[in-house]
């Protein structure tokens, strides 16, 4: 049996909160964890798996070779951070943690066989598998716009080449020019997110190019931290952002890529640059492997983050149902302690504790100035509910806002450390 000290345990019991280790009971050989998604929440499952049960045999399938975050994007759009710092790799996974890191796309999923199969022709048999499939796209929600159009009119809503182009199109934009924003309905990754985006393409453009407008054109008619955004926008960007929400332009109805231009019910905007983002979904993967159910999103047991539709499927991150937790990397990060646990405990025969999740998110107004919301979450009723919260506020002092910045810079260092490092 695994022998731990008290301080060990405790840091299990608090960060990851649910299961005390003992001797694995598969009677030959490893039992064998398979994780399909290499961001926050995968990379976490296979990190915590491999460090506190040792007798599995954890594979982890990522198809690129370096992760490049989503969130803090936003600060690179800016020109406030380089794109190299959002990237990060595997080796540690495999060097420090003995994690098979099989960098290929997973293609198919066999539930009954329990199999996994790879773009490169490879079958992966698994005692159970964690997916991370992140989320896909509803192009077709938004007449004209394609995976194709993307490449005109950017969502940068997944870290990388998205990201670097929407960069590209700010940097060349005239001065004087529109940028106009379309923001997706509920539920989506990172609910704050396209609002801090106008306020640091605000912060770049005041410094850059001063005669420049921001349009929001919202699918919803209230957003994430709200009031703390416009009341930023008011102060520090006077005249420049206008949000308008979808009961008031009818939502936006088409975009005409050639011309750069975003349609609502009645009018027609053409931007200098476009930034569309699209409703959200479950991963392909999920949705093609039956995970998901008729909102396209994937529904689990909060307890243990097994799928209630395949029994021996675990999912974590963006693409399931969660409750009243976000969609955010700090909730992924915190849902794969659990789900970790809870895998090791179904093939070890440990026992669980009670499942507990914590998310914060930071949003920078600028760049010396962040606020924050959070909350910690437990099971209640079979949800996940919040059981504390706190939200920052408005008129809070320069001071405040400015440590809640470098609080931010601090978090996205630890956490990526706690994912890949």
């Amino acid at each position: 049996m695994n022998r731990w000290t008290r301080r060990e345990f405790a840091r299990l019991a608090g960060t990851a909160g649910l299961v005390a280790m003992a001797r694995p009971t598969i009677a030959q050989g490893k039992a064998r964890v398979v994780i399909v998604g290499g961001g926050p929440g995968g990379a976490t499952v296979a990190k915590y798996l491999a460090e506190t049960a040792p007798s599995l045999e954890v594979m982890l399938v990522e198809a690129n070779a370096q992760y490049r975050t989503c969130f803090f994007s936003n600060l690179y759009l800016a020109g406030l951070r380089p794109f190299e710092s959002l990237a990060h790799g595997y080796d540690a996974l495999r060097t420090a943690h003995g994690i098979t890191v099989i960098h290929d796309s997973a293609v198919a999923v066999d539930p009954a066989a329990m199999t996994v199969r790879l773009a490169g022709g490879q079958t992966l048999p698994y005692d159970r598998l964690v997916m991370a499939p992140g989320i896909d796209f509803r192009y077709d929600a938004i007449e004209g716009y394609s995976e194709s159009t993307a490449k005109l009119m950017p969502h940068a809503w997944r870290g990388g080449e998205q990201a670097r182009l929407l960069r590209q199109q700010l940097e060349a934009m005239p001065d004087g020019g529109l940028f106009v924003l379309v923001a997706p309905p509920d539920p989506f990754r990172c609910p704050p997110g396209p609002y801090e985006r106008v306020s640091l393409v605000a912060d770049y453009f005041r410094r850059e190019k001063p005669k420049a407008k921001i349009l929001v054109l919202d699918a919803k008619s209230k957003f994430s931290k709200q009031e703390l955004f416009q009341d930023s926008w008011a102060q520090r960007y006077p005249g420049m952002v206008e949000w308008l929400p979808a009961d008031f332009t009818g939502g936006v109805k088409a975009v005409l890529p050639a011309e750069r231009a975003v349609k609502t019910a009645d009018e027609t905007f053409k931007a200098a640059v476009a930034n569309v983002i699209p409703p959200q979904t479950a991963g392909r993967l999920a949705l093609d492997t039956g995970l998901a159910d008729e909102s396209g999103w994937c529904p689990v047991d909060p307890n243990t983050l097994e799928s209630r539709l395949h029994p021996g499927i675990h999912l974590v991150g963006d693409a399931i149902i969660p409750g009243e937790m976000p969609k955010s990397a700090f909730a992924a990060n915190s849902q794969a302690k659990v789900c970790a646990m809870a895998v090791a405990a179904a093939l070890t025969g440990s026992r669980r504790f009670e499942a507990r999740f914590f998310n914060t998110c930071w949003s920078f107004l600028a760049a010396d100035d962040a606020v924050r919301i959070g909350a910690s979450y437990a099971v209640v009723d079979g949800k996940i509910a919040a059981t504390q919260k706190f939200i920052s506020k408005t008129g809070e002092s320069a001071d405040t806002r400015a440590v809640a910045a470098r609080q931010a810079v601090a978090w996205y260092s630890a956490i990526t450390a706690d994912m890949f490092a």
